[in-house]
């Protein structure tokens, strides 16, 4: 991906001969490990080889070794909880493509030392990305289950005959998602009534409550 990053200007001013100079690969991973603050797993989606894993980094990596895991799916608490050093194992999730898309999600097991996890969140800023900040572990983690809420919709919208497939591509791509390239929705709702959030609550609430009577509770 080098060249075409550099091809677009995507490379920070630096060439894609001088990245690729910063990398290098290890025979060992006692050796790759070495002197290393920051540790990014990115194995199989199988929570028996994160296990695995996740067992010699601790065994290998120094006590102040941040060990984080690219999972998109699996909890940190299901391969961390037998460790020496499971206070400074997380996941940190990219969002692909990881070198175009800033966000990553940043969740921690419910033993995971909050020092380890602003420290894993100063790194990934320092790097140029935007992290979310989870403060306890859910299944899906956060655009997981952002995206499949929407998802569930497009889905009904399409099967019931209210609109075509192309219909609900273009309300996202030519619509919700040009706003909220620069906004979130917390903030969208917040510039959207003159007195801010809890004003825009109070004036649509009933149109909400309208299109879901009976949401249903976050599952854990």
């Amino acid at each position: 991906m080098l060249p075409d990053l550099a091809a677009n200007d995507l490379l920070n001013g630096g060439t894609a001969e001088q990245v690729r100079r910063r990398m290098r690969t290890e025979a060992s991973l006692e050796a790759a490990l070495a002197g290393a603050d920051y540790v990014q797993e990115n194995t199989p989606e199988n929570v028996e080889i994160k296990r695995v894993v996740f067992a010699r980094l601790d065994a290998a990596a120094g006590p102040g070794t941040i060990l984080a895991s690219s999972t998109s799916a699996i909890l940190p608490s299901a391969f961390t909880e037998s460790l020496k050093g499971r206070a400074r194992c997380l996941v940190v999730h990219p969002i692909n493509p990881p070198y175009l898309i800033p966000a990553v999600e940043v969740v921690p097991a419910p033993w995971t030392d909050p020092a380890m996890i602003e420290r894993a969140a100063s790194f990934l800023r320092d790097a140029g990305h935007a992290p979310i900040v989870m403060k306890r572990e859910l299944d899906g983690f956060v655009m997981n289950r952002m995206q499949g809420a929407l998802l569930e919709e497009a889905f009904r919208l399409v099967e019931s005959g209210y609109a075509s497939i192309e219909d609900v591509d273009i309300g996202i791509r030519d619509g919700l998602a040009l706003r909220w390239s620069f906004m979130g929705p917390f903030e969208t709702i917040d510039l959207n009534a003159p007195g801010g959030v809890r004003d825009y609550c109070q004036r649509y609430e009933q149109i909400y409550q309208r299109l879901h009577p009976r949401p249903g509770e976050t599952a854990a």
